[in-house]
């Protein structure tokens, strides 16, 4: 049997050699003699195999190996197999004595060994026995230790790079707790949305819970069936989730891609723009409502208004409209029909909001507020009291807000029918508000912002810093930011009452605002529209920097919609910065889906409130029109009319 049959590591080869020199026999002499004496070694470029070739003279053991490079972790050990056949057996015969050897003597023949080198054999064997004595704390730490070393990581590509190390590491780099702390140390949270849908799919599949390896489970109230299994969004890991906000955030800084659609031949004002999860809906003085989905593609056009429409609000597949024409009118998205005619203003219905399903309040330069059930197609109660225009309104709850002309905001209870509180302070007249149920903000021509609590009517604050109209408003958790005609983006704390960042936005009026937790998109009447990042007030980028105006912009986290004027023409530009879904997929989730366990961040999502639009830009002498009683609603009542129980679109 050959001597090499099992791999021999370089530190036993040498222990071998020590081995045949304290019991060397006369055979393995005379086997010595037989070759003729080579050259002293030389520390440069020989070989290991080229030391035993010299004559072993009695007394002295022969020379080590010159130094080699040490094998690193993906280097293959030394190849002894080329080497003469007197040394093999020299080197068998150290092994073997080596092996047999205790450990004391062991121990003693690599000292000796070690006192017969030089500083560059010692080199050598520095180079080999280093990386064998490194340890990977990974492979010693528990699962729970190791976790913890890798939630102090805050950089996403450190964990990329840490899970080429080794197989180990890739595991606990990809477990989902890593990336669940990751999440939330950049805020992606999980919408509120995602979790439910998450919670459907695992009801759907779900197995039988009497078995003993599952949990038992509540059964959901509204029962999922295997037709609705391709309707539901399979739910992702936390991976997975932080690498599409991640890749999210990366495309609104410098990527995204475009499509740009002509809505008119001829210049339009839009007056309102709503992007839901179902349709892209533009409004304009035209008299039509134009109806796209979300890539941009025409549904339908809703005809019936008789002047132009100036306030819209949808909910699911059902949209509220009213205009000039004093009409507040509810249509079918689905089909575009027209189900109700809802009539009693006397003048321009001016804003509309809905506070669930069956209930929207319209706002009339004839003074009065209006809430109407759009379901059976009639006016419940009419709220008196403002003097002038209605301009504003927002809704929470039973709780409505109003802004008005008259310079006042009012508080109004939606069942009860009657106004609680008169929030006077400003100078000139209200055009943008907004409400969180607790906090009221309204901006007026004065140039101040105030802010009100809505419980007590008391003014809490007053925010000096536009010195123009100030017609943008918008209210999210601590945070507000205003838009003024001054081509200013003023970003406030509502818990000191103080400014954050001051925006030199626009050269011209901002004619439309929204933000949310990360971001600002605002549009002038400079043909902009820029992006903003909230927590630095830096400009991320332009989204749109050609055009004549922009009347409207609206954006969800991944899609972005802008309203322009453009050559005399009325432009949609709708933005995608969503990542293609093999990218957001990992390699194990791209197999056959198998539900685990674990936990979800739930965080409530804010409703999005619409912004308000500046009449200074929609203006050019127009104004509302009055215009005479036109009698009572002719829609007839569908009995057979369903509305869907689902969260507001916009």
């Amino acid at each position: 049997m050959s001597p090499y049959g099992k791999h021999q590591s370089i530190s036993e080869r040498r222990g071998s050699v020590l081995g045949e020199e304290l019991s060397l026999n006369t055979h393995s002499a005379k086997l010595a003699q037989q070759h003729r004496p080579q050259p002293p070694l030389t520390p440069l470029g020989m070989n290991p195999s080229a030391d035993f070739n010299q004559q072993l003279s009695a007394g002295s053991p022969p020379p080590p190996p010159t130094p080699a490079a040490s094998p690193g972790p993906s280097q293959t050990q030394p190849d002894w197999n080329n080497a003469e056949e007197d040394e093999s057996i020299v080197l068998s015969i150290m092994r073997e004595n080596f092996l047999k050897a205790t450990t004391s003597e062991k121990k003693r023949i690599l000292e000796d060994i070690v006192n017969m080198c030089n500083s560059q054999q010692l080199s050598f064997i520095l180079q080999l026995v280093s990386p064998r004595l490194k340890k990977d704390p990974m492979m010693s730490l528990p699962d729970e230790l190791c976790l913890r070393v890798l939630s102090f990581i805050d950089d996403p590509k450190d964990l990329a790079r840490a899970s080429q190390v080794s197989r180990r590491w890739r595991d606990l780099v990809s477990d989902d707790m890593t990336w669940k702390n990751l999440c939330l140390k950049h805020d992606y949270q999980r919408r509120l949305s995602e979790v439910q849908t998450s919670m459907q799919y695992s009801n759907f599949l779900r197995p039988d819970p009497t078995s003993s390896f599952y949990q038992p489970y509540s059964a959901p109230a509204a029962s999922v069936t295997f037709d609705d299994a391709s309707s539901l969004r399979r739910p992702r890991s936390y991976k997975s989730h932080f690498k599409q906000r991640y890749l999210v955030d990366a495309a609104w800084r410098t990527g995204g891609r475009n499509i740009t659609k002509n809505i008119t031949q001829e210049g339009g004002v839009v007056t309102s723009l709503h992007l839901t999860k179902k349709y892209i809906i533009v409004a304009l003085d035209n008299t039509k409502i134009h109806v796209f989905d979300t890539e941009g593609n025409e549904l339908r056009t809703l005809r019936g208004h008789m002047m132009g429409v100036w306030a819209m609000v949808p909910w699911d597949d059902v949209l509220v409209s009213g205009g000039c024409d004093r009409d507040v009118r509810v249509w079918d998205l689905t089909t575009g029909v027209c189900m109700h005619t809802l009539r009693g203003h006397t003048s321009t219905v001016r804003c509309l909001k809905m506070s669930d399903a069956n209930t929207a309040i319209s706002g009339s330069r004839d003074t009065t507020l209006r809430v109407w059930d759009i379901k059976n197609g009639v006016c419940r109660n009419v709220l008196v009291g403002h003097q002038a225009s209605v301009r504003c309104l927002e809704i929470h709850g039973d709780i409505v807000v109003s802004g008005s002309y008259d310079t006042t905001a009012k508080v109004w209870s939606i069942s009860e029918g009657r106004c609680l509180h008169t929030l006077q302070g400003h100078y000139s007249q209200i055009y943008a508000i907004a409400f969180d149920g607790y906090r009221v903000a309204t901006g007026s021509l004065d140039t101040s912002v105030r802010i009100w609590n809505a419980a007590t009517g008391e003014c809490q604050a007053v925010l000096q810093g536009h010195t123009s109209l100030v017609g943008q408003l918008q209210m999210r958790g601590g945070t507000l930011v205003t838009g003024g005609s001054d081509g200013s983006v003023r970003v406030w704390s509502l818990e000191r009452f103080c400014p954050i960042h001051r925006l030199a936005a626009h050269d011209n009026s901002v004619t439309s605002l929204q933000f949310d937790d990360t971001r600002i998109v605002s549009g002038g009447s400079d043909g902009r529209v820029k992006v903003w990042d909230l927590k630095t007030g830096q400009l991320v980028r332009e989204l749109i920097s050609q055009g004549e105006a922009v009347w409207r912009v609206a954006f969800e986290a991944e899609k972005c919609v802008a309203m322009a004027l453009r050559n005399s023409r009325t432009v949609m530009e709708v933005w995608s910065f969503s990542p293609p879904e093999d990218v957001l997929l990992d390699r194990h989730e791209r197999q056959p889906f198998m539900l685990t366990p674990r936990p979800t961040i739930e965080a409530p999502v804010p409703e999005r409130p619409s912004s308000a639009m500046d009449d200074s830009l929609l203006g050019n002498g127009m104004q509302d029109v009055d215009m005479p009683d036109a009698g009572p609603a002719t829609a007839p009542l569908r009995p057979n009319a369903s509305f869907f129980q689902a969260s507001r679109g916009a």
